[in-house]
């Protein structure tokens, strides 16, 4: 069966398979190149079986070696066939299944989202310090040009939402759901002089965001708060999301969007940076969901904009970035494997094995799978924002002539 499977899956590439018997098979033809080693006489079975969760567990345990080549290498040679092969029966029901039962798996009511988030987010600090950015932005980066650094395309991301967001006036309250190490926010008091509400459900994020609010002196007009979106009260002028929107549930966009609607002011403006899929509703890969985003689903945008409409909110804008998730986790990999003993020390050689197959896969995947992120922009009113978008663009020149987004970094102010 996973013999019938890789000669569907490669079509571009050559993948050596050493069996534990010792034979080789080659697939496909010319380069890249990746010689793999299978371990263990039911390895092979149950890589065939269900591939979507056997390869990333057989890779951690140590049952699935690399002779030649590494794992984004074997990523890019066998999505890029995915579109074109049959997936085997057995995938196909565990596939089919998973769809089935994703509105159990979904189903994040408060207690459940926060240990959810504690799950990936509550890890050690110093493990994010180690591959992101200074300021720990833990979301798609964008790189107008292409040739940025991580630091610099993380500070545009933040102008590129910032502009979105049509921060016209100083006082403006802004809420941001899912506010990470606090970024995002401590930029939009500092530089908008908004005065903005930051809610987590990571007590990691909240305690460090906190701090660096503190020393940045930034206290009255910053506040954090250890928060489920859907206690939130008030009326906020505008609301932001970024990377938070992919751990709701499809079963709670309902919830999630009336909830936006019920805080945002009559004249307000909402942002929601999310990953999403262009082919369609599917079900979450079923080792990410184990090992990685336990709860989290990436969503179509079929599934978004009914659940925006029924709320009663106007989308005003849709942006696709298409690549610029990739470059973003090609740049946290190379960081994450030149630390690689660092890390090891913090955990061991299967978590840095868990971590480094996450990352390959993740940005193989918008490369190659379909994924992109939608940066949708949300109002009550038709009349809301400016007539055109010449603002967005605008505003993105005003700040970085401004020097916005220069706050002290996160590892200053820990």
């Amino acid at each position: 069966m996973l013999k019938a499977l890789l000669s569907q899956l490669v079509r571009s590439g050559t993948l050596t398979v050493i069996w534990p018997n010792g034979r080789r098979y080659v697939y496909g033809s010319g380069a890249p190149c990746i010689t793999i080693r299978l371990h263990g006489r039911f390895t092979p079975i149950w890589l065939g079986l269900h591939p979507d969760l056997a390869f990333g567990e057989a890779y951690m345990d140590g049952r699935l070696t690399l002779e030649e080549g590494d794992i984004a290498t074997l990523f890019r040679i066998l999505l890029s066939g995915i579109h074109v092969h049959k997936p085997p029966l057995p995938e196909l029901v565990m596939r089919g299944l998973r769809r089935a039962l994703r509105v159990v798996e979904q189903f994040n009511p408060v207690r459940r989202a926060r240990a959810n988030a504690a799950y990936h987010y509550d890890l050690s600090g110093r493990l994010y310090e180690l591959f992101l950015d200074s300021d720990r932005q833990y979301s798609c980066a964008y790189f107008a040009d292409g040739d940025e650094s991580l630091e610099q395309a993380q500070s545009a991301k933040k102008r590129h939402i910032a502009s979105k967001l049509f921060l016209d006036r100083p006082g403006l309250k802004v809420l941001d759901i899912g506010s990470g190490w606090g970024g995002l926010s401590l930029d939009l008091a500092r530089d908008a002089k908004a005065d903005v509400l930051g809610i987590t459900l990571s007590k990691e994020q909240f305690a460090f965001a906190r701090n660096r609010a503190r020393s940045a002196g930034l206290s009255q007009h910053c506040r954090f708060a250890l928060e489920d979106y859907r206690n939130v009260q008030g009326r906020f002028d505008r609301i932001v999301s970024v990377g938070m929107f992919e751990h709701v549930g499809v079963v709670h966009y309902g919830e999630f969007f009336r909830q936006v609607r019920d805080r945002l002011a009559p004249d307000g403006v909402a942002l929601i940076h999310t990953i999403g899929r262009t082919d369609g509703p599917a079900a979450t890969n079923a080792w990410l969901s184990k090992y990685i985003f336990p709860g989290g689903y990436t969503p179509a945008l079929s599934e978004i904009l009914p659940a925006i409409e029924k709320s009663g909110l106007i989308v005003t804008d849709v942006e696709v970035l298409r690549l610029h998730y990739a470059e973003t986790l090609k740049l946290w990999r190379e960081r994450f494997r030149a630390n690689w003993s660092t890390v090891a020390k913090l955990y061991d050689a299967r978590f840095c094995r868990m971590w480094d197959f996450y990352l390959a896969g993740a940005e193989m995947s918008f490369r190659h799978w379909g994924l992109v992120v939608y940066q949708i922009q949300i109002a009550k009113s038709l009349t809301a924002l400016p007539l055109t978008r010449d603002y967005v663009f605008n505003a993105e020149r005003t700040m970085l002539a401004s020097g916005a987004g220069r706050l002290p970094r996160a590892n200053e102010a820990a």
